[in-house]
């Protein structure tokens, strides 16, 4: 979201051109065998040009346990993008910072070709309550006021817990509970004493 909204910004101040987001990971930049990379790599910076490319997760585009690997390919053409078309695209390198960090001391040059670096603390419980809720809402789903103070006792567990990320982790839990809720009402209807009439 904050991609798009840059994308877009940047193209009301006369930065970029379309201001048009395309969001990669490397499965759509890195081929899985010789002559496959620069070509899937090219035709997403093509799709890109005059707007933003995010590259979400970019610390998977290096493997460094891996010399035969094929993402040090899409990074060398990254780098020469980012070098003779600055002024017609705008790379978005995401990923959790100590991830990050690590990509960036493992490729010379890449740090000093990104202009900023920009680290989003984490939400609050309360924002990511609200974000749940919103989520919710959006799903045409109401969480009822019993629920809150669980889920907000819930959120504030799960963030002292490995693998916490934010608004993902918000949006698995409502996941989970839709599902869990279609699995009672499947249930129920199914239910020998049940005229199947489920509300």
């Amino acid at each position: 979201t904050v991609a798009m909204r840059m994308g877009q910004i940047l193209q009301r101040m006369g930065y970029s051109r379309s201001g048009h987001l395309v969001v990669a990971t490397r499965d759509d930049l890195v081929g899985q065998y010789v002559g496959h990379t620069a070509p899937k790599t090219k035709e997403v910076i093509k799709k890109a040009m005059g707007g933003v490319l995010l590259i979400d997760e970019a610390y998977y585009l290096y493997n460094a346990s891996n010399d035969r690997d094929y993402g040090q390919e899409s990074i060398e053409i990254l780098l020469n993008v980012m070098e003779e078309n600055r002024e017609d695209i705008v790379i978005v390198l995401a990923g959790y910072k100590d991830r990050m960090d690590k990509f960036f001391s493992f490729i010379p040059g890449m740090s000093s070709r990104v202009g900023n670096h920009i680290e989003f603390p984490n939400y609050e419980p309360e924002e990511l309550l609200s974000i749940a809720k919103v989520m919710c809402r959006d799903l045409e789903y109401e969480m009822s006021v019993d629920a809150e103070p669980i889920f907000f006792e819930y959120i504030k567990k799960r963030m002292t817990m490995p693998y916490f990320s934010n608004a993902r982790t918000v949006r698995n839990a409502v996941d989970r509970a839709r599902m869990r809720a279609a699995i009672r009402l499947f249930s129920k209807a199914f239910d020998q004493s049940s005229d199947g009439m489920v509300s």
